[in-house]
């Protein structure tokens, strides 16, 4: 190869890690082109450029073969753009020698194009500049890859796909391709989002396109399908006959801080439940595809959001934080909810009468996410100690990764009392040393990759505006009104209420403390 690029099963050696590239697939010798468009934007800044250079320190970006282009409307010099990210890339002043010299080597792959969004000029610098690089590596045209990242607002999502289609696409007979990827929001109801994604796939097929959400990367996400179906013991237990609830929890706290603009536009539910939880949702509930392909993952997805029943104004409760509108950039009248609990119940065979409880908001009394997953009590209970709680298994996203079962067991001593505990696997103990990769960075190698199974396909998308649509509409028009709550709080009472009256009981006098080392 020389000075060419390497096959993705010759880079795939240099690591034996867990990223490492799925055996069997077909490979790829083009050299690669990634675009982060946006560049200049915290998006790019704070997420996007440090993924991929943990990629390139991991050995799966190599300076043989990959260069990335910044693109903005920002005019500054290539110089400018990595001295505006390089203090992202490496935290704090501990680095090493060794560290140093990769984030130096790294940067010189950076090159940086200014242009709008809309007009031929910019993108045609773009595509000299790419077309440059391939020829520099002796790249055989129609073999590169071309990866665009839209680190960008939605509403200028149309026009570049329009600018990429007519002057930056690769040619793709001989194995190359063309890719972008758009981030969320997706629209803000279904008219916008069906709207969005017909302009977007008009210039587009749907296997070129990925719609990132960050939650489908991050590692208990992605451990849901192994827990689900991979252990003879949960198989039977999942099911309406044994578990009572559950809940998909995010918490923060902390407010919208700066975001109080772009946040009031969309409000909790567009920002958090209606795609991050969802996401999660659907891999809780889904049933066992047939077999890994991504198509047939997606596809039980799809099913599950299909069966999804309206939901009922009486299994919501909404809250804003007090002191949400001094913000200067919110409405002194915004009715948009800063906190939301909503059930959301499947009409299928498996999870009939089971409430699933989506819960997020900001500025609460704690910052965690996590799935719980309430069974029901013990029938018969000889121990009289339903009272200390149910069992539940406990899937800990965010902070302190972990997964742990709620149980009851013997108080050590010589009486028979009972007391809860659990069974523990936190990530940080039982896997000493090893640095849990970020979303981003597992999202843009699959994207690379050509594996869209932790993506949103466009039917999925449709599907989750259905149910939550009516609601939002609702909301927007005034006809629902958010409760005013405390900052520092557990959100509204009403919320509590709600649980309860969903069949969720609370566990008194236990505290889920993580191990230390």
């Amino acid at each position: 190869m020389g000075s060419g690029c390497w096959t993705v099963e010759k880079r795939s050696t240099l690591r034996n890690d867990s990223l490492s590239r799925e055996s069997g697939s077909v490979p790829e010798t083009g050299c690669l082109s990634v675009v982060v468009l946006g560049a200049s934007g915290d998006l790019a800044k704070k997420k996007t450029f440090p993924a991929l250079f943990n990629l390139y320190r991991q050995g799966f970006l190599l300076s043989n073969e990959v260069h990335i282009f910044g693109y903005a409307r920002t005019k500054i010099s290539d110089d400018e753009l990595r001295n505006r990210i390089r203090g992202f890339l490496i935290q704090g002043k501990g680095a090493s020698d060794e560290q140093l010299e990769e984030l130096s080597k790294f940067l010189q792959l950076i090159k940086y194009v200014s242009g709008s969004y809309d007009s031929a000029e910019g993108f045609q610098l773009l595509d000299k500049e790419i077309s440059e690089h391939e020829v520099s590596k002796k790249t055989i045209e129609g073999s590169s890859r071309r990866l665009f990242y839209f680190a960008l607002p939605p509403s200028v999502y149309p026009s570049v796909c329009k600018m990429i289609k007519n002057y930056c696409m690769n040619k793709s007979d001989l194995g190359g391709w063309t890719r972008i990827v758009v981030e969320k929001p997706f629209g803000k109801d279904l008219d916008s989002s069906e709207k969005l994604s017909e302009q977007i796939g008009e210039l587009f097929e749907e296997p070129q396109i990925y719609r990132i959400d960050h939650y489908l990367g991050k590692e208990l996400v992605q451990n849901l399908l192994v827990l689900r179906f991979a252990n003879r013991f949960f198989l039977p237990l999942w099911n309406r006959d044994n578990i009572d609830n559950v809940q998909i929890v995010f918490r923060e706290d902390f407010g919208t801080e700066g975001r109080g603009g772009y946040f009031d536009e969309y409000g909790i539910i567009r920002d958090i439940i209606q795609n991050h939880l969802l996401q999660v949702f659907c891999l809780v509930a889904m049933e066992k595809p047939s077999s890994l392909k991504p198509e047939r993952i997606r596809d039980e997805k799809v099913k599950v959001l299909q069966s999804v029943l309206p939901i009922k104004d009486e299994e919501v409760v909404l809250g804003q934080y007090d002191g949400y509108t001094d913000d200067p950039t919110v409405p002194d009248n915004s009715n948009t909810p800063t906190f939301a609990t909503v059930v959301l119940r499947i009409h299928n065979e498996r999870w009939e009468g089971v409430p699933f409880i989506l819960k997020a908001g900001k500025a609460l009394n704690s910052r965690k996410a996590e799935i719980r997953v309430q069974f029901k009590d013990v029938p018969g209970d000889i121990f009289k100690c339903q009272k200390q709680g149910r069992n539940e298994f406990v899937i800990r996203l965010q902070p302190k990764e972990a997964m742990y079962m709620k149980l009851t067991v013997k108080q050590p001593g010589l009486e028979m009392s009972t007391v809860q505990s659990e069974l523990d696997l936190s990530y940080g103990q039982r896997y000493q040393g090893l640095t849990i990769p970020e979303a981003y960075e597992r999202l843009i190698l699959d994207t690379i990759r050509g594996d869209q199974q932790h993506f949103v396909r466009r039917d999925e998308l449709k599907a989750a505006w259905e149910i939550f649509t009516p609601l939002l509409h609702r909301i927007d028009n005034g006809e629902l009104k958010p409760t005013l709550y405390q900052p520092g709080s557990r959100g509204p009472d009403e919320a509590d209420q709600l649980l309860e009256r969903s069949g969720y009981v609370q566990t008194h006098g236990y505290i889920w403390i993580p191990p230390t080392l």
